[in-house]
């Protein structure tokens, strides 16, 4: 691990890391792979672990191209370093989706969160209209698409969390988007075909970005962690990364294959902070009382499909803790993991 944290060099290439698993089926895969959003926070890691397993399957024919406006031109350079091929394009404009090339499989990152209280509109185009776009563009493709467990709302931790089977229950714009997004893509599945998988995910961390670091954020600051959201699921990302690109596999036309993707714990809020207050030699204060519910889904099923993360939550925390104390940046994306009313 000591060796994983000297940088972020270091962090990325453990990021685009694809398993074994991963690299057998990436040798079935047909056409290129076509990953849309992919200068978000978790696209350049799939991207690149998707032109990484290609090439160790064998597969150096087939092209990984990654869609995005692409402002940051670094992370487009570091993209290119990996052999992936990027595009820029404006992804709401359905002239510039039609422009793209055909692809096997087609990775769907776009998402808008962030904002969404203030300007639903702009949710409700990117997150169900565009899927729409997509859609009609790939039709034959096989489409993952990247959901989120804020579609079944709160539950109480002694449930374990929220199940596949469980009737949604969204609360907010961003929630009700994107079950939208879910359904537009669930109704291309059963019209056209087009073989589709729903990934629900619950909080990807990796050192710069995610519950751990906001915690962290938080601690050093020395502001009081709020504990009303008392419990919550964190999964590695370099595991969630592999889970998406495996999906390609499992994407079915008819009923699209849903699947929750988070680790296998229900971690407390307060446990995690005093833990992270330790590690990082810092006071924890904290505010509020734990509610009765919590956003949390079982992954039960993504376990016995893909394995359990590579790594446990415990490591994560000390992982978190040495980045920062090692001088590592955090980014300033806060997750709003606390949010309780579905406004973000």
């Amino acid at each position: 691990m000591k060796a994983f944290l000297t940088g972020v060099a270091g962090l990325q290439e453990e990021l685009a890391r694809p398993g074994p698993g991963l690299v057998d089926e990436a040798r079935t895969w047909t056409g290129d792979v076509l990953v849309l959003g992919a200068g978000g926070k978790t696209g350049s890691g799939i991207a690149a672990m998707a032109r990484r397993a290609l090439t160790a399957a064998g597969r150096t024919g087939s092209r990984v191209l990654a869609v995005s406006r692409w402002t940051d031109a670094e992370a487009r350079d570091q993209l290119a370093a990996y052999g992936v091929e990027t595009v820029t394009a404006d992804l709401s404009d359905p002239d510039a989706l039609a422009a793209l090339p055909d692809a096997g499989a087609v990775i769907h990152l776009v998402g808008a969160k962030f904002g969404t209280a203030g300007a639903p509109e702009q949710a409700w185009m990117t997150n169900t209209v565009l899927p729409d776009h997509v859609a009609r563009r790939w039709p034959a493709a096989r489409i993952v698409a990247l959901s989120t467990g804020n579609v079944y709302g709160m539950t109480a931790p002694v449930t374990g969390g929220s199940l596949e089977t469980d009737p949604p229950r969204p609360e907010g714009d961003y929630a009700l988007t994107c079950l939208g997004r879910e359904r537009v893509l669930t109704h291309a599945a059963v019209t056209r075909g087009t073989p589709v998988a729903l990934i629900r995910l619950n909080y990807a961390v990796e050192p710069r970005y995610g519950v751990l670091a906001d915690l962290a954020r938080t601690l050093l600051a020395g502001r009081p962690v709020a504990l009303d959201t008392g419990a919550v699921n964190i999964v590695w990302q370099r595991y969630a990364n592999e889970v998406v690109l495996r999906a390609i596999g499992h994407a079915t036309g008819g009923a699209p294959f849903v699947l929750n993707l988070t680790g296998p714990e229900t971690a407390g809020v307060r446990t995690l902070a005093q833990r992270l207050a330790e590690l990082l030699d810092v006071k924890a204060e904290y505010t509020g009382e734990p509610a009765a519910t919590s956003l949390l889904s079982d992954a039960t099923a993504c376990h016995a499909l893909f394995g359990y993360p590579d790594r446990t939550l415990g490591q994560l925390v000390e992982m978190q803790a040495a980045w920062l104390r090692a001088g590592g940046r955090l980014w300033d994306k806060p997750t709003k993991f606390e949010r309780r009313d579905g406004r973000f």
